[in-house]
């Protein structure tokens, strides 16, 4: 993907996620919210319960924050892909930001009837985001079929738990996978240059190409 696609279809997402916090900034949910969080709690069985706290566990916290993110830093790190490890920190950096000054500018209300503990703001839903942010890195350094299948399985279904036990809106979840992938494509085409992408044998793939001045040999 060319460098001005990702950082339009970048923006673009970010863009669409504030419009959506603007809509949705006042006390009183639309109609869209609120007839979901209803359906959510009439779909609800101990099964589904139980997994989406699983889910609220693994996706926030340290899980999320620390263990997660240094095992790939370190799994790249160990593979020497250096650029590929400054990516991957730079982009759950700025994420995790953006996140965080959204919540703030908004402050939205979470539902009521939500079934497990959470911080301020409801908009984003940073489960939804930190999903979002790292499936599609996972796409971008690992271009693969089954790659993009799990990556989307896990981002929709961290947004679908979100709801499931309330402690998100629909739109929330919607705002965060937005602004997960938005950064991380916005990420991706800042360092495009600097990382050296290329195609090989017609199929996309991350290359450091950094060359080793002791024997010439791509790396």
């Amino acid at each position: 993907m060319m460098r001005p696609v990702l950082l339009w279809w970048g923006t673009g997402a970010i863009l669409i996620a504030v419009m959506i916090g603007i809509l949705v900034r006042g006390d009183v949910a639309p109609g869209l919210d609120t007839g979901w969080n209803t359906w959510m709690a009439e779909i609800r069985t101990p099964f589904l319960i139980g997994a989406a706290s699983v889910l609220d566990r693994v996706g926030g916290g340290w899980i999320a924050t620390y263990l997660i993110p240094i095992a790939i830093l370190v799994a790249l790190l160990v593979a020497r892909r250096w650029r590929g490890a400054v990516f991957v920190a730079v982009t759950l950096l700025v994420s995790a930001g953006v996140v965080q000054l959204l919540k703030t500018l908004f402050g939205r209300a979470r539902p009521e009837d939500m079934l497990v503990t959470s911080d301020f703001g409801s908009f984003p839903s940073g489960h939804a985001a930190n999903a979002a942010t790292l499936a599609t890195l996972a796409v971008v350094l690992f271009p693969r079929l089954w790659v993009w299948i799990v990556a989307a399985v896990w981002a929709l279904a961290m947004a679908f738990s979100r709801t499931l036990v309330s402690v998100h809106w629909l739109s929330d979840t919607a705002g965060g996978i937005l602004v997960g992938v938005g950064v991380t494509l916005l990420m991706a085409g800042f360092l495009l240059t600097w990382t050296r992408w290329r195609t090989v044998d017609g199929e996309p793939v991350r290359a450091e190409a950094e060359t080793s001045q002791d024997d010439g040999v791509a790396r």
